[in-house]
């Protein structure tokens, strides 16, 4: 329950962002040259990187952008890429799940040796060498670059191609176990068709295990794309990210600490909260996880 608190907590806040920033004079989103002084290189006036009333969470050396803005913002762009692509490969994943479990043979195999290829592969170091190759065919913008909105599609379409053969193992298991069951033997023999079968006798029954499987998957998409971003092949400016954030602030970690620190700390509670709730769903679904 903590951690649920703590998740609807940043989803508010996600969600409230241009209020937050406009409406509350909280993180102004031009640069502020007062809070950064020019004789020490630009750094934030104080020791603790510039935290005051205006700016709560300091700003960040050399621009004098708040940093409490930048946080909220790219708040957004990690829970839209943590829910998108978790939800896109959860659906993949329950699709071929279900399609190799049910109908056997020739359909298992074929799907059964994708999915050993797609958990073989380094999900990681396919996505930073697919990146750029797609950025290079999406030159979609005025200025001869790749589109920001087009980019954050194409990194969510990544990491979930990359991770949807978790769920469809998942889902195999279960319904190579399911399809043996007396209330499917009673469709058939009740002249129900195969999508009957499929979608109303059997994913029913498999709601917990896939609901658990989405929850374990957002915190780990989320840091996919903070580590993407990090590196340089995840969102581009100028859509605020935390990934690119903590990217910029590793190089002002000896004179401001606090720049590196502050993102660094939410995105820990953020994953830790979404882990955390992920297994207390498990643990809430699966008595026998309970009986252990």
């Amino acid at each position: 329950m903590t951690a649920l608190v703590v998740l609807l907590l940043f989803v508010v806040i996600a969600l409230l962002a241009p209020l937050l920033t406009k409406v509350t004079g909280w993180g102004p989103i031009s640069p502020d040259n007062a809070a950064i002084n020019p004789d020490t290189g630009n750094q934030p006036y104080g020791s603790l990187g510039g935290i005051s009333l205006t700016h709560l969470l300091g700003v960040e050396p050399g621009t004098g952008y708040d940093l409490f803005g930048r946080i909220v913002y790219g708040l957004r762009t990690s829970l839209l890429v943590g829910f998108a692509s978790a939800l896109l490969s959860t659906v993949a994943g329950v699709v071929a799940g279900l399609a190799a479990g049910y109908f056997g043979g020739w359909v298992d195999n074929l799907l059964s040796r994708i999915m050993d290829v797609m958990l073989a592969f380094p999900q990681l170091l396919f996505i930073i060498a697919l990146t750029p190759v797609i950025q290079n065919a999406l030159q979609t913008n005025s200025h001869g670059g790749t589109n920001e909105k087009l980019r954050l599609v194409v990194l969510i379409g990544n990491i979930a191609l990359f991770s949807w053969a978790y769920t469809a193992r998942l889902v195999r298991g279960q319904v190579l176990s399911l399809r043996e069951r007396e209330f499917v033997d009673a469709a058939r023999i009740m002249s129900a068709g195969r999508r009957h079968i499929l979608f109303r006798q059997l994913l029913p029954n498999l709601w917990a295990p896939i609901l658990i499987s989405f929850a374990l998957a957002v915190p780990q998409n989320i840091t996919t794309e903070a580590a993407l971003s990090y590196l340089g092949v995840g969102v581009i400016p100028p859509s605020p990210d935390w990934g690119a954030l903590l990217s910029d602030a590793s190089q002002f970690f000896l004179q401001d600490p606090m720049y590196l620190f502050i993102p660094g700390v939410l995105l820990l509670i953020l994953v830790l909260a979404l882990n955390l709730l992920g297994d207390g769903i498990r643990d809430a679904l699966d008595p026998r996880a309970q009986r252990g």
